[in-house]
Formats: structure tokens, sequence, C-alpha cells
């Protein structure tokens, strides 16, 4: 019987989702506001000191492939809490590096670590929910991400600006393992998993379909389009910010990260949208939200920027949402058996696009600034928007699942 809205199972299961998310995003993306310290402090430029979180974006994005075929041998639940605990291992290691190549060296490290949470926690989800309570239990999770992308990335400022980013690590790590130990401690058994061997011509056969699937390749491509943009617009507003004429600290440039916490809401909000009005009718809205939102931080106001920041990110976490139940939906519909490596790739090109666009607009920052960046990341959304109204368009996959493909 999969598990329902409203019933003790869905809370324990959006409880440790929660926590799941977290964990992923803060460890992830406490590196990101500390990229000017560190940049100051192994004198490098704006697009080598990406590398600390492009590196581990890029590893997360191959090892995501591999972890949704792996998990079918080792069962969902012990990948997702080793790989938190893994993760949380390596960000307590960060500090004790001497070179900023070390450094890199774990993250790297900790990105194939992760890639055994993110598309592992939407196949749990895709397999153990109602179709009806997807949504809601969809946006939980990513809700948890916000929170933690959020919490992370202000935690690491503060800390970084009292202390050093070496104690920012290491308290941001010991949090990640305590997260590890309640998630194991809350996430309900898999009662629709059924396990078997590792099949590397079955997952070449699914990831194939997928591909092969107009939905799922509009998906994928609005995936690296989201995530590369958002990655692009949270390392580089620290460099705009803490430059002329703004001239902030750490600490307050820092704060921008507060307004993570809309994601907490749009995730839930638009997952509860979608249920009521369908996916393919609010998609395209809020891409070209996120667009505005962007367009907003060209003026060189203060209270301005931090509205399109807010707006931006806003949007982002309400795509984000729907774009990937909206992937797990459909995947059940093509292939059940093989719906995991759906979600996998899916969150390759997310993460690709967090690695691929944010370093290309790190070659843009030291020639054309801000307006090079926004005009990068202006063209990806304008080309998200085309997308999602092609997504309008879309046949619905009804084989398997009518209501929700």
């Amino acid at each position: 019987m999969a598990i329902a809205a409203g019933t003790p199972e869905f809370t324990r299961s959006t409880r440790a989702m929660f926590l799941g998310g977290f964990s992923t995003f803060a460890l992830l993306y406490c590196v990101q506001p500390l990229m000017p310290v560190l940049g100051h402090e192994y004198a490098l430029t704006a697009a080598q000191s990406s590398l600390v979180l492009a590196v581990s974006t890029a590893a997360l994005a191959l090892s995501l492939v591999v972890s949704t075929v792996v998990s079918a041998r080792l069962g969902r639940t012990p990948l997702m809490v080793g790989a938190m605990a893994v993760a949380a291992v390596m960000t307590l290691l960060s500090p004790l590096t001497h070179s900023y190549g070390q450094l890199v060296a774990l993250r790297a490290a900790l990105g194939m670590a992760l890639g055994g949470m993110p598309a592992i926690a939407m196949v749990y989800l895709s397999e153990e929910m109602e179709a009806t309570s997807l949504g809601a239990a969809m946006g939980v999770y990513i809700s948890g991400g916000a929170f933690g992308g959020m919490a992370g990335r202000m935690l690491a400022s503060v800390l970084g600006d009292l202390y050093s980013w070496r104690v920012a690590m290491a308290v941001l790590g010991a949090a990640g393992l305590y997260a590890a130990w309640e998630f194991w401690r809350s996430l309900p058994r898999s009662r629709h998993f059924t396990g078997g061997t590792i099949q590397w011509r079955s997952a070449w056969q699914g990831w194939s379909l997928h591909l092969r699937d107009d939905g799922m390749r509009a998906l994928f491509a609005l995936a690296f389009v989201l995530m590369g943009c958002m990655v692009s617009v949270y390392s580089y507003i620290a460099f705009r910010l803490q430059g002329a004429p703004y001239g902030l600290s750490q600490s307050v440039t820092g704060l921008v990260s507060f307004l993570y916490v809309l994601g907490i809401f749009s995730s839930v909000w638009a997952g509860k949208l979608v249920d009521r009005l369908g996916r393919r009718n609010v998609l395209w809205k809020i891409m070209a939200l996120m667009l505005g939102g962007l367009l907003l931080t060209l003026f060189s106001w203060l209270p301005l920027i931090v509205l399109g920041m807010a707006v931006f990110t806003f949007a982002f976490f309400a795509g984000h949402s729907i774009a990937s139940s909206w992937v797990g939906r459909r995947a059940l519909a093509l292939s059940r058996p093989q719906a995991g490596l759906a979600s996998g790739l899916y969150l390759f090109f997310y993460y690709l696009g967090s690695s691929v666009v944010a370093w290309t607009a790190g070659l843009l920052w030291p020639h054309a600034g801000w307006a090079g960046v926004v005009g990068l990341l202006g063209a990806c959304l304008c080309g998200g928007v085309l997308i999602a109204l092609r997504l309008r368009q879309l046949e619905p996959v009804v084989e398997a699942a009518p209501a929700a493909a």
C-alpha cells in the first residue's frame, strides 16, 4: 500500500527527506560564499575559485547516473544513508588540507558520495508515495534542500568571517553526520522496492528509452538550465556585492542566502498547485518568472537587486519541484522497472548545468562583470521558457499512469 498524505508514515518519510535535502545541499554549497576568501588565500581567479564547487557538482553528476543502477542491488535506504555519512566525513576532513588542490580533491570525493542521495530520494518517493501525494512529498524534500542551501551558505559566511573557513567546514561536517543519523532513524522501510542484480545492459536500454522520449529530453534540458542559472547567480553575486560600489562584508553578503527560505514555501506551494492545475499549465510561467527576477538584478539599487534575487530564488525552487516530479511520474508511465534511471539522468543534467554554466559565467566575469553573467543566464532562461512551452503541447504518456505523466 502506497504512503498517503496525512498518515504517520508520510510524516516520517517527509521528515527524513527534509533532513536528506538539508544535508545534501548544506554540504554541497557551503563553499559557495567562501569562494572570494579562497581566491584571496590561494591567489585564484574567479573561475579558478569556482572549481571548489564545480568539481563537486561534476562528480555528483557522474555519480548520479551510476547510483541509480547500483541502488537496485544495494537498496535505496542504505545507499542514501551511506552517501550522507561519507559526504559529512569529507567535509570534516576539509579543514585539515594544506593546499587548494587537496581541498578540490576532497570536494570531488564529496560529490561522488552525494550521488547516492538526490536521484535515489526521487526514486524512493516515486515508488512509495501515492500519486496524489507525490507533489507535496517532493516539495518537502526540495524545501529541505532549500533550507540546507540557505543554512550552509549563511553559516559558512558568518563562521568564516568570525573565525575561518576551516572552522565553518568543521561545524557543517558535524551537522551533516547528525542529519545522516536522524535520516536513518526516521525513514520507513521500502515497501515497493524489489532488489536484483546490477544489469548494465538493462540500464543502457533504460537510459536510451528515456533519452528517446521528447518529453524527457525537454525536462533534462530544463534541469540543465535551472541549476546552471541558480548556481551562477549565487556564485558571482558575492563578488559583485563585496566589490565597488557596495563593499559589503562576507557575513552581510552571506545573508543573501536567507532568500533560500523562499524555496521552502515555493516548492511545497508549487507541488500543491500542480496537483490542482497540472504541470504543463504552470511550468512555463514559473520559468518566465525566474527570468524576470534575473533581469531585476541588473539595476544598481541594492533593494532592487535583493528583490530580483528573491523572485529568482522563489521561481527556481518551484520550477525544480515541478520538473523533477514530472520526470518521476512520466518515467513510471514509460517503464516502471526503469523509472529510477530517469531520475538519475535528470539530476545528471541538473548538476552538469551547475558545473558548465557556472564555470562559463566565471570566464565572463573578469571581462563583462555582472552584465555579462546576466546576459549568459538570460539567454539560457529564454531557452528554458521555450522548452516549457513545448512541454505544454506534449502528448501525455497514458499507458501506465494516465493521470500524472
